[in-house]
């Protein structure tokens, strides 16, 4: 059975493997072991904090394969981000040039430096092993986070963006990078990829543009990726468009990948999950169950079909062996969605 739950000082080099393994670009999870440290010890405080509204917390979950012990995959939230540390997009816009006197009108886009997500919630570190990716995990990963998030609404904001990764070339490198580091930071990608995992983004301040860049200026390699996702990020952009996400203009700053944003009482997961009391009974649905209990420090989740919902009841039937994975008995609340509804 695959479990998620929060992560502790105990997963330590299961997640550097995962960092290892998730290779450049993903910068929420450096390979570099005090950034990884702090992320854990951050994420321990952050879920035993008695908070009313959200701040400087990052809930970090890891997905455990019960039957070996191993930890196959990772899923976070930031609840607010940019308060400590700008988090820096840009963003796309129109500009008009128009001239009367030679019946001249031109519509350019334009790239403006920005921070107009300061403050919003970030669901990020989504991970999963390749060996795993399959039978529904990859979609448990995702839509956990906002199980957790529909049980604990107080923690999080209004307003929820993902930052989606962008298109590369062959050597793994974004063609949006190689204008802007050639122009602005002479710096190899791989190195200010891993200044911004390690936290160190001062630099973006310091050297980045401050003025609207305008596009049609920049080679038309770099134009072509922009609010493009890497191949390997399609499925879950399009997971997130069901969701409820959509792209506002903003992209990446290195890789030009879209962010995409929601409310999150708008989100599907969120305004489709069900919380109801729990019946302990030998079960084997005809749907597949994403499953959380309400708990806070001590949330578990799992999904399979050894749930099921009983209409006339009211309540969510689970197997013996389901409900104590999840740590639940007989009474007590749990919140749930079907996997399977597309």
């Amino acid at each position: 059975m695959l479990i998620i739950r929060p992560i502790t000082a105990a997963d330590f080099a299961a997640l550097k493997q995962i960092a290892i393994e998730s290779g450049h670009g993903f910068t929420s999870l450096p390979v570099h072991d005090e950034r990884l440290w702090q992320k854990i010890h951050h994420a321990e405080a952050s879920f035993a904090a008695d908070i009313e509204s959200p701040g400087d917390q990052g809930y970090l979950f890891v997905l455990e394969d019960t039957s070996n012990g191993e930890i196959v995959g990772t899923t976070g939230i930031e609840a607010a981000v940019g308060l400590h540390t700008p988090l820096y997009h840009f963003q796309q816009n129109t500009v008009i040039h128009h001239s009367a006197e030679l019946n001249v009108l031109n519509q350019l886009k334009t790239l403006t430096l920005c921070n107009d997500y300061t403050g919003a919630s970030e669901i990020c570190t989504l991970f999963l092993r390749e060996s795993y990716r399959r039978n529904h995990a990859g979609r448990f990963l995702s839509k956990v986070r906002f199980l957790f998030m529909a049980e604990h609404p107080q923690r999080f904001a209004e307003k929820v963006i993902a930052e989606m990764r962008g298109a590369t070339n062959d050597r793994g490198e974004p063609p949006f990078w190689g204008w802007l580091q050639q122009l602005f930071l002479t710096i190899e990608f791989p190195e200010a990829d891993k200044l911004i995992g390690v936290g160190k983004k001062s630099f973006i301040a310091e050297l980045m543009p401050r003025h609207p860049i305008y596009v049609g200026l920049l080679p038309a390699a770099a134009q072509q990726v922009i609010g493009q996702v890497h191949e390997n990020t399609k499925p879950a952009l399009k997971m997130l468009e069901k969701e409820g996400f959509k792209h506002r203009g903003y992209i990446d700053l290195f890789d030009a990948g879209p962010t995409v944003e929601a409310n999150l009482t708008d989100i599907r997961s969120v305004a489709s999950s069900r919380k109801v009391p729990v019946k302990i009974v030998e079960v084997l649905g005809e749907s597949t169950l994403a499953v959380a209990n309400t708990e806070l420090k001590e949330f578990r989740a799992s999904f399979g079909k050894q749930a099921s919902f009983d209409e006339t009841s009211g309540e969510l039937l689970l197997s013996p062996a389901f409900a104590a994975a999840l740590q639940l008995q007989d009474g007590q609340f749990a919140r749930f969605i079907n996997l399977d509804q597309r």
